[in-house]
Formats: structure tokens, C-alpha cells, sequence
């Protein structure tokens, strides 16, 4: 495995923050600095700051409720707010060292965030492959053609894009004339998904929460609210 590959494998950091402390001579491999790419092997002993890498690492998982007006992203060029800001994430990256997102939520999106300390965790979480259901709390302003909607049930294809089965109900308690809330559930997370396929049905979505992601839900944790999965 690449050493900056390695580096952020093991929860230290970005693999782009990985090649600037190689090449700031923060690596040693056996003892040695070595600031120029470099192959890991079974036995090398890495040390950043010198403090050596341990190559076991238990994996922790958290949900955090992501609130609407920040962005899932650890820098933003435009000087955002982004989750990673957030108190309640910001004390657990300082208890466990470097966090990430597994997928993200847009701008405007609120709810269910993952958060782990395991590259691989997220990987596999992410790949379209996994088929994991996310399901997401929906409200939309416009009429419904409920007989359309439900087509969405065998995918659909917008703009030459292909998105897979799509599963709709709705919650009749909570509608009134002029917005309806429905859950969406779906097994893959194109960009705006939703929003475009609702779009594309004259439905203008104006919130959209996110209240379960594979075995993990939401629960009753308010925005901003952080609370551990547990590890092993």
C-alpha cells in the first residue's frame, strides 16, 4: 500500500494532508524519515510526529444530525460553515483523531450523517454495489400525480440518466393544500437525487431529511445532535 494511502487507511489525516507531511519530513519508516513515495510493507514500522501507527484500529461509527445551511466537506473554498465545524463534531475529531463522512448530504439537506474513523467503513457504505436503503422524510409543494409517481417503483431514466427503483408513501396526517410530506426510499445516492426526480413531476421539494441509512436511523436526535454507534 502507498504510504499516504497508508497514513489515511489508518485515520490520520486526508490522503492529500498524508503527501504534505511526507513531504514536510513528518514520516519515518523504521526510525528513517522518508519524504518520497513509498510502498509499505508487512513489518515497516510508521511513525507521523513520531508516534507510531498502529496497524489494528477499532472502528467507530456515530450519527450526527446534519442541519440545513452547511456543507458535508472539511474545507469549503467559499468559507462555509461545514459539518466538521460543528462543536459536537469537533469534540469527537479531537478525542479520535481524523473523521470522516460516509457520503454526504447537499447544502440543503438535513438529518442522518454518518461519521466514522474507517475509510474502509465508508467505502463500502458509499459504492453504488452496496444496495443499502437510505430513506429520507419529504415534504413538496406542487400537485401529485400519485399514478406517476408510482412508476417510480421500476427506476426511471431523466436526461439520460438512469436512477434504480424508487419506493414512495405518504403521510396523509401531515399534508395540507398545499404541501404533501412523503418518505422516499431508495438504494443508491446520485447528486440531488430526489430533487431531481420531483422536479421532473412539477414537485418542488422544500425539505428533505434523511431519517435512516442502512441498519442506522435518525432516532430522536435533534440538529446538531451527535450520538455514537458504537465500535469493535
Amino acid at each position: 500500500m502507498r504510504l499516504n494511502k497508508f497514513i489515511s487507511h489508518h485515520g490520520i489525516c486526508s490522503r492529500r494532508d498524508a503527501d504534505k507531511m511526507i513531504d514536510g519530513g513528518r514520516v519515518k519508516i523504521n526510525g528513517k524519515v522518508q519524504n518520497t513515495p513509498y510502498i509499505v510493507q508487512d513489518g515497516d514500522a510508521v511513525l507521523v510526529d513520531d508516534k507510531i501507527i498502529q496497524r489494528e484500529m477499532d472502528l467507530k461509527i456515530w450519527a450526527f444530525y446534519k442541519p440545513t445551511g452547511i456543507i458535508t466537506s472539511h474545507k469549503d473554498e467559499h468559507d462555509r460553515d461545514t459539518v466538521f465545524d460543528q462543536p459536537a463534531v469537533k469534540k469527537i475529531r479531537h478525542e479520535n483523531g481524523y473523521i470522516i463522512s460516509v457520503g454526504r448530504l447537499d447544502y440543503n439537506s438535513e438529518g442522518l450523517l454518518l461519521l466514522t474513523n474507517s475509510p474502509d467503513f465508508a467505502h463500502e457504505y458509499e459504492k453504488p454495489s452496496s444496495n443499502l436503503k437510505r430513506t429520507y422524510r419529504v415534504r413538496v409543494f406542487g400537485d401529485i400525480n400519485y399514478k406517476a409517481l408510482d412508476e417510480l417503483k421500476n427506476g426511471i431514466t431523466i436526461e439520460g440518466i438512469h436512477y434504480k427503483p424508487i419506493h414512495i408513501e405518504y403521510d396523509v396526517k401531515k399534508n395540507d393544500s398545499k404541501n404533501t410530506w412523503m418518505l422516499v426510499t431508495l438504494t443508491e445516492g446520485k447528486n440531488r437525487e430526489i430533487r431531481r426526480i420531483l422536479n421532473y413531476f412539477d414537485l418542488q421539494v422544500n425539505r428533505l431529511i434523511r431519517v435512516a441509512f442502512g441498519p442506522y436511523s435518525l432516532g430522536d436526535l435533534k440538529p446538531g445532535e451527535l450520538k455514537s454507534l458504537g465500535s469493535n
